[in-house]
């Protein structure tokens, strides 16, 4: 395997685990909305939004399982847990289930792969026919600030991008929404949960550190549904959108907030940087 190949697979990796997250900023399908349920006002709309996203943010933790699907490119499912107290810390277990993402890592002996988000890096570990082309390294580093550099800057917030994983972000992304709405009261894997609707607008966003994320993304506007139980959490998050490489469709659920979150650093021996691997 060449060096440019090595880079070609390290991108591409480092690309779609961003989009995998439970919470990745899409450009918009247009789907069917539910109806809106008129009994919730704007005001106590956006007050039990709030009170989802400090709520969540406070539970600092959680058991995430999404399936994501990209058109012709790519299916994936991703299941692990993750944590945001300090900075975005986790395990997700990937694994690519069709498209040319698939078939790609299946040529590379393996199609899953294991991602460990540290307050420094993010690490990938691969299979055993990509370390015996990569130096006999399982896994390859992607330093946060590293990452701007990918493909001549095309990268330039990816890193920004993938440690914005976390389920508050969708409760965010809501409330910057003009037109949020409560869809009714729903079971979601045996818990009630209320469901709320909106289009974000990107040109009417007023955070900057979010308006920023998603005009790097290309994002003009996204939809976003998701279901907060009774204890103010986030338990499902849905996204619909049109991207360059046809629908992107994500679904991904919460539990067991407030779990103990474990992301070892690999060690060095195993460990290749990302630009050192692509040098060799």
């Amino acid at each position: 395997m060449q060096g440019t190949t090595v880079r070609r697979v390290g991108l591409l990796l480092a690309l779609v685990t961003a989009l995998a997250g439970p919470a990745a900023c899409t450009s918009p399908e247009p789907a069917e909305r539910p109806a809106p349920d008129h009994r919730a006002p704007r005001g106590s709309a956006l007050a039990a939004l709030r009170s989802a996203e400090r709520a969540t943010e406070r539970a600092g933790s959680a058991r995430v399982e999404s399936t994501t699907t990209m058109g012709a490119l790519m299916s994936m499912t991703a299941d692990g847990t993750l944590g945001w107290r300090d900075g975005i810390t986790g395990t997700l277990t990937i694994t690519y289930t069709g498209g040319t993402i698939a078939d790609t890592m299946r040529r590379l002996g393996t199609t899953s792969m294991e991602a460990r988000y540290l307050p420094d890096a993010y690490y990938a570990r691969m299979g055993e026919r990509f370390a015996e082309k990569a130096g006999g390294k399982h896994w390859i580093r992607y330093g946060w600030d590293d990452l701007e550099a990918l493909a001549g800057g095309s990268g330039a917030h990816l890193g920004d991008q993938m440690r914005s994983t976390t389920p508050n972000q969708s409760v965010e992304l809501l409330l910057s929404s003009g037109d949020v709405r409560r869809a009714g009261r729903e079971t979601v894997r045996g818990r009630t949960a209320t469901h709320w609707s909106g289009t974000v607008d990107t040109a009417h966003v007023t955070d900057p550190g979010l308006k920023q994320r998603l005009t790097a993304a290309g994002v003009t506007s996204e939809t976003v549904d998701i279901w907060v139980d009774e204890r103010n959490l986030l338990v499902k998050k849905v996204e619909k959108a049109r991207m360059a490489n046809g629908l992107m469709t994500q679904t991904a659920h919460y539990d067991d907030y407030g779990v103990r979150v474990r992301a070892e650093r690999p060690p060095r021996s195993d460990t290749g940087d990302f630009e050192d691997l692509v040098r060799q």
